[in-house]
C-alpha cells in the first residue's frame, strides 16, 4: 500500500488519528513537569486540502468535511473533540480548514514551553517542508533520519515522561514487521513511555499476526482500537491505533470519540467500530 499523506490528509482515518493522538497530549500536560513527542514518521507536518494531491482524491470530504457541524454530538464527546478541532481551526463552508494539522502541527499546539518534540522524516522533499515549517521552534528539533532508526536513538528522553507516534506509510511490504520491531526495541529500552502504533487494516491475516505480538512478547498494558467506515469498496475501509501505556481515562474517552466517529464518518454497510483490550486488565 503506498499512503503518500497529500492525497490522503483530512481523511477518515486521519481523523481517527488525530483526534485521539490529542486526548493523549492532553492528558500529558496535566502534569507540570515536560514530556518529549518522538514522531518517527512526521511528513510534511501540514497539508493545503486544496493543492492538487488532496483534490484528486477528496477524501478530505469524507474525513474532516464531516465535522463541519457537529449535530448529534453530546456535550461530553464535543468537550473530548474540543483539542483536536481547535488544532485544525475553522472550516470554511465546504468544510476544509485553511491548512490541514498533520501529528506534528498538532503536537506543537498542544505542547506547552517546557516540552520537547523530535520530529523524524526521511523523505528529503517532506523533510525540506518539516524543517522550514518548525524551524523557528525551539521545542522542536526536526530530523532527516529513518524513523525506525530515530527511535532507537532518541529513547528513552531525558524527560524520561514522553509520547513515541509511530506513523509509517506502509510502503514496505514487511512494514508491520518493521513497526514492531522497532516498537519492541524501543519499548525495551523505556517502558514507561506511551506509545501510538498506526496502521492501514487492508490484510486481516497480517494485522492479526500484528495485535498478537503485542501479548506474546510481553507487553503489559496494550489497547487496539479500530474505526471501519464500510466493509467494502475500493481504497482503504478500516484502520486501527494500538496505545501502549494508555492514560487511565483514555479507554473511556476513545470509547466515546469512536462511536461518534464511526456513526458521523460511516460509508456503508459495516462501518463500526473496536475498543479492546490487547494485554492487561
Amino acid at each position: 500500500m503506498n499512503y503518500r499523506h497529500g492525497f490522503h490528509a483530512g481523511n477518515f482515518a486521519d481523523v481517527f488519528k488525530h483526534a485521539l493522538l490529542a486526548r493523549l497530549l492532553v492528558y500529558l500536560t496535566r502534569k507540570e513537569t515536560p514530556f518529549r513527542v518522538i514522531d518517527t514518521h512526521a511528513g510534511e507536518g501540514a497539508y493545503d486540502l486544496a493543492a492538487d494531491e488532496a483534490e484528486r482524491t477528496g477524501e478530505w470530504e469524507g474525513g474532516i468535511g464531516r465535522l463541519a457541524d457537529l449535530t448529534g454530538a453530546d456535550d461530553e464527546t464535543r468537550a473530548l473533540l474540543a483539542p483536536y478541532l481547535d488544532c485544525v481551526g475553522a472550516l470554511d463552508a465546504d468544510g476544509r480548514p485553511r491548512l490541514y494539522p498533520g501529528s506534528p502541527l498538532i503536537a506543537a499546539r498542544l505542547m506547552r514551553e517546557q516540552d520537547r518534540a523530535i520530529f523524524c522524516e526521511l523523505r528529503p522533499d517532506a523533510y525540506e517542508e518539516l524543517r522550514y515549517r518548525f524551524g523557528r521552534d525551539a521545542r522542536v528539533k526536526s530530523i532527516h533520519i529513518d524513523g525506525y532508526t530515530g527511535l532507537g536513538a532518541y529513547v528513552p528522553p531525558k524527560e524520561r515522561r514522553g509520547l513515541v507516534l509511530i506513523d509509517p506509510p506502509f510502503e514496505r511490504t514487511d512494514e508491520f514487521d518493521a513497526m514492531f520491531a522497532a516498537f519492541l526495541a524501543a519499548y525495551r529500552k523505556w517502558p514507561i513511555g506511551v506509545y501510538a502504533l498506526w496502521h492501514p487494516s487492508k490484510d486481516a491475516a497480517a494485522e492479526r499476526k500484528f495485535l498478537d505480538r503485542f501479548k506474546a512478547e510481553g507487553v503489559k498494558r496494550a489497547l487496539r482500537l479500530s474505526l471501519a467506515v464500510a466493509s467494502g469498496g475500493e481504497g482503504l475501509r478500516r484502520t486501527g491505533l494500538v496505545v501502549v501505556n494508555p492514560p487511565f481515562v483514555f479507554e473511556e474517552e476513545a470509547r466515546r470519540i469512536v462511536a461518534f466517529l464511526a456513526a458521523r464518518l460511516a460509508q456503508g454497510e459495516g462501518a463500526g467500530f473496536v475498543v479492546e483490550q490487547l494485554t492487561g486488565e
